[in-house]
């Protein structure tokens, strides 16, 4: 059945401290572990600059892991006015799960590795979420960049073979099961290994060509 949601629904973002060796690591190959941190903050702000500027500073929680006062976290939070929770510990869909849960209403979450997901997108998964239980941004890999609910339903989250190209098939079977109808309101890509970032930077120097 049709949800008919007027409320803006909360966008929860993860993100990892930008710590050499220990954000970005499939990245080091090509930049080094330096280099891929700094690559991962530079996504962090993307990510969150986006989610802002779609959906209004009020509207988005920053969830860290890591080291939860880190620079980049304190930075974000003094400049956008964004809200800041610690990640809970556990697998993806216990992450994803919780953070969905912590808000009254409609909520989004979605990785900071995600560049490629738009204003323009984020906007689109926020209006089919008025109608319909679930939106879902598919990635080109197999999994998604984004899920949004109203209510909680457990077993997309369980037991789902996180980090593998079945994630959204078999997301997809669960959904069959619940009888949830979703909307998935286009692909996105996001940066796990250097082709990735060297796409992202391809993509961003023909954005400042136009």
């Amino acid at each position: 059945m049709p949800v008919k949601s007027p409320v803006l629904p909360h966008l929860h973002l993860l993100a990892k401290a930008p710590l050499p060796g220990q954000a970005k690591t499939r990245l080091i190959p090509c930049l080094g572990p330096e280099g891929a941190a700094q690559a991962h903050a530079t996504m962090v702000r993307h990510c969150v600059a986006t989610a802002c500027q779609a959906l209004g500073s009020q509207h988005v929680t920053l969830w860290t892991s890591l080291e939860h006062q880190h620079p980049l976290f304190v930075e974000l939070q003094s400049h956008y006015g964004i809200s800041l929770a610690a990640q809970l510990q556990g697998d993806v869909g216990m992450r994803v799960r919780h953070a969905l849960n912590s808000t009254q209403g409609p909520s989004m979450v979605m990785g900071t590795d995600c560049p490629s997901i738009t204003v323009a997108m984020l906007r689109q998964c926020s209006s089919a979420l008025k109608d319909v239980p679930v939106v879902i941004l598919p990635a080109e890999d197999g999994g998604y960049g984004l899920i949004g609910t109203h209510d909680d339903h457990p077993s997309l989250f369980k037991n789902i073979p996180w980090g593998t190209e079945q994630v959204l098939q078999v997301t997809r079977q669960r959904l069959e099961a619940l009888s949830l109808e979703a909307i998935f309101p286009d692909t996105m890509w996001d940066i796990d290994r250097p082709e990735d970032w060297q796409r992202w930077q391809q993509t961003l120097k023909h954005a400042n060509s136009l």
